[in-house]
């Protein structure tokens, strides 16, 4: 009986190891369709005859690492026409603060600062957005988190796609900038070598996303109001993903833009490192169950142990091990530094076995509840959609 148990056990984690493989052979494939189209792209430099006014809106609360330096990256555009709308629903929040000094280094840009004090819905951030779209001057948006630091040339480059037939939204990949604990490192290894390299399979084997990161959502108003507004998706959770989702439904192409940009991870415990993990696992499982579902066979190397224990260290178990472990560090390679230019993933990349253990045991335990926890407010997770928990 055990006999047999063993060889059930290594059939069914073969089985787990091959689809692994298999996923890490996509990575790579889906990298080099995305880094040949960036260079197809850079090499036409294609440039709209005028560039449309822009207004960015930009939702606040609290202050984020480094979050006056990527404001400033924002200021220091090289376009003709555009504002920064920031929104918050405190007037007292401390990023109100950054915003006035901001104000007083850039004088000449339009900045405005909007307190939102209606509640539109569970998702602040969204019922924010909501209400700064009333002042927004301009008919073409820019939504990004707080924390995302843009190089000069940005909306140029995010914006220009729009002008393409059939484009409604332009999204961008990004790379997180650890701060110094293991658990920040952790995360940006997670988002440069995991994250965006399963943004790049879903890219190429569904023929386009069908959802937007929140690093950079570039969008009209047209096609806002077309899908209700922010207000038909003020209680979900993965806003961005919403979003681009409904664009996406008009029959309106989302774009992965060639620019790269960056976040600004805090200095996480372990326990703020989990809790923002389960956070993104929860927010992922609820608006694409199947995918997240899916996530069960990208962990290539894990399976390929299972087998090599369960196997009892067979030839093949092992020889597939090593394959596997090869082709995860390539995939973090090629996404991470090739792809995305993270100058970190060299530096961290003894790190990434442990976090891709980590990966399965956040997986795992996001089965074990709905409820999560952000910017110190606690929710339940339902189909996508929040409700908050009184404390």
């Amino acid at each position: 009986m055990t006999e047999a148990l063993s060889k059930f056990a290594a059939a069914i984690s073969g089985v787990g190891a091959l689809a692994g493989i298999g996923y890490y052979l996509t990575c790579l494939w889906s990298a080099g369709s995305y880094l040949r189209d960036r260079s197809r792209i850079l090499a036409q430099d294609k440039v709209p005859a005028a560039f449309p006014p822009v207004s960015i809106l930009k939702p606040l609360k609290g202050e984020d690492p480094e979050i006056y330096e990527s404001f400033r990256s924002h200021c220091r555009q090289e376009y003709a026409e555009y504002e920064i709308v920031f929104g918050v629903s405190d007037a007292n929040d401390p990023a109100v603060q950054v915003v006035q000094r901001l104000r007083r280094e850039f004088p000449d840009r339009l900045i405005q600062l909007i307190v939102c004090p209606e509640v539109l819905g569970a998702n602040t951030k969204v019922s924010n957005l909501a209400q700064m779209v009333r002042s927004a001057r301009y008919d073409h948006f820019i939504v990004s988190d707080s924390d995302i630091r843009v190089p000069p040339d940005y909306l140029r480059r995010v914006v220009a796609p729009l002008a393409e037939p059939g484009i409604g939204l332009v999204t961008c990949l990004y790379r997180g900038i650890a701060g110094p604990t293991v658990s920040s490192k952790l995360e940006a290894l997670g988002i440069s070598t995991d994250f965006c390299a399963g943004v790049l399979v879903a890219r190429s084997i569904e023929g386009g996303l069908r959802f937007a990161l929140g690093s950079t959502m570039a969008f009209r108003r047209q096609d806002l109001e077309a899908i209700g507004g922010f207000e038909s998706f003020v209680d979900y959770l993965a806003d961005d993903y919403e979003l681009g989702k409904r664009i996406a439904g008009l029959g309106r192409k989302v774009r992965v833009s060639d620019v790269v940009v960056e976040t600004f991870l805090p200095s996480y415990t372990v326990r703020e490192f989990f809790d923002h993990q389960l956070r993104w696992a929860r927010g992922v499982r609820g608006a694409r169950p199947g995918g997240y579902a899916g996530l069960l066979f990208t962990f290539g190397w894990q399976w390929v142990l299972l087998a090599l224990f369960a196997s009892g260290g067979a030839m093949w178990a092992s020889s597939v091990f090593a394959a596997a472990v090869v082709l995860r560090f390539l995939v973090a390679w090629i996404v991470g530094v090739n792809a995305l230019a993270d100058r970190q993933v060299p530096r961290f990349s003894l790190l990434i076995p442990l976090r891709d253990l980590v990966g399965v045991v956040v997986w795992i335990s996001s089965f074990a509840s709905n409820t999560v926890t952000w910017r110190g407010d606690r929710f339940q997770v339902k189909n996508g959609k929040l409700t908050r928990l009184v404390s």
